[in-house]
């Protein structure tokens, strides 16, 4: 679909003669462009969206989630001596002073382009994994004390790998197309991992595990890289910032770096949990958090990292038994793959399972304050 982006950005708060808006980056769920003026002879470029409101529902509730947690950020980072245009996401308002532009059918928000930083799709050294730690730890730093209360919740129960597991049960007991008998050892696979499915769930509620503002999508893509001291700049892509546990933050960037294949690999042997790449993250991730991880934070890392990858399995799992009505696929079987890739990822975890936690608990006691 075509927009006619200068009447669209002559509704935020901008000035500038309009240049142009080229589709950018690589996101699935918005469409992303940038956006170029000129004024005073200078080049200033925004980030320009239309918000997916077929996903997120309630598109103003979930601009003031990013709105709360932006300003609540650049407070922090002013504290801190650093430039909160560059280090965090700064929202620019539409002239009736909302967080967003809305045309009466479509959601339209900017924040200011951060120049000179990259985001990678696949980690193409141990530095760039390392500094995506820090960034991430700095993000959760500077929202730690930030009350998760008032956030809304975009995706309700969205890393909740209990209610995930039942969905699976649903998808496989309906088996609509057919499918299930083809697939007999995936589904052995996804079943016998019931009894842990509620681990972290559970110990969120109770309160041994604390609630905390999350990101819900750290994957490695969502960091800003500095092109020139190749230092993580900022944590991108807010759209499910929620009430949560950094355990599920944490395992979902083990998830998704500590592989060296692609998420839809065919070929298993090529599929792998790399130890020393879980290592430089947890080192990264401890060195920015310090104090404000929680001992029972601590121990239950590990267990996130598996627990997210299974819980990534079974959903492709589920959609492969629906239909591939959710995930995007390429070719037939693809979400199978998916699913496959993500249960030989366990496998390998809980290999690693004791040498994970003993790095885990090495980097909390060297980095932490803390002795809750």
């Amino acid at each position: 679909m075509d927009y006619d982006f200068k009447n669209i950005y002559a509704n935020f708060c901008v000035n500038g003669k309009f240049i142009d808006c080229e589709p950018y980056g690589e996101g699935h769920i918005n469409r992303t462009y940038l956006l170029r003026l000129q004024k005073d002879g200078e080049i200033k470029k925004y980030i320009f969206q239309r918000v997916n409101n077929k996903l997120f529902t309630d598109v103003p509730k979930l601009m003031n989630n990013i709105k709360l947690v932006t300003e609540f950020a650049r407070e922090k980072i002013q504290e801190r001596g650093g430039d909160p245009d560059r280090e965090t996401l700064t929202v620019i308002p539409a002239i009736d002073g909302l967080p967003y532009w809305f045309d009466g059918e479509n959601y339209f928000r900017m924040y200011l382009f951060i120049d000179g930083a990259t985001s990678y799709q696949v980690v193409e050294k141990p530095e760039h994994f390392y500094e995506s730690a820090v960034a991430f730890g700095n993000f959760a730093n500077l929202l730690a004390e930030f009350d998760a209360k008032n956030l809304y919740e975009p995706l309700p129960r969205f890393h909740d790998t209990g209610k995930r597991y039942n969905d699976f049960i649903m998808s496989l007991e309906k088996d609509v197309k057919g499918r299930a008998a083809g697939i007999k050892s995936e589904i052995d696979f996804a079943l016998s991992g019931k009894s842990g499915v509620n681990l972290i769930v559970d110990k969120l509620k109770s309160g041994e595990i604390p609630t905390k503002v999350t990101h819900n999508d750290t994957k490695l893509n969502n960091v800003l890289i500095d092109d020139v001291t190749g230092k993580g700049v900022a944590v991108i892509d807010l759209d499910t910032i929620m009430p949560g546990t950094i355990c599920y933050d944490f395992g979902d960037s083990i998830r998704f770096g500590c592989n060296h294949s692609a998420e839809d690999e065919k070929d298993l042997g090529k599929v792998n949990f790399d130890i020393n790449l879980f290592e430089e993250y947890t080192k990264g991730y401890f060195y920015a958090l310090k104090s404000t991880v929680t001992r029972s934070e601590a121990e239950n890392l590990a267990l996130g990292s598996i627990l997210m990858t299974y819980e990534c399995g079974i959903r492709f799992l589920a959609d492969y038994l629906d239909g591939d009505v959710y995930f995007r696929i390429k070719r037939e079987g693809h979400n199978l793959d998916r699913a496959r890739t993500q249960f030989k990822l366990v496998s390998d975890m809980e290999k690693n399972f004791s040498r994970m936690n003993d790095i885990v608990l090495s980097y909390y006691d060297k980095y932490s304050c803390s002795k809750k």
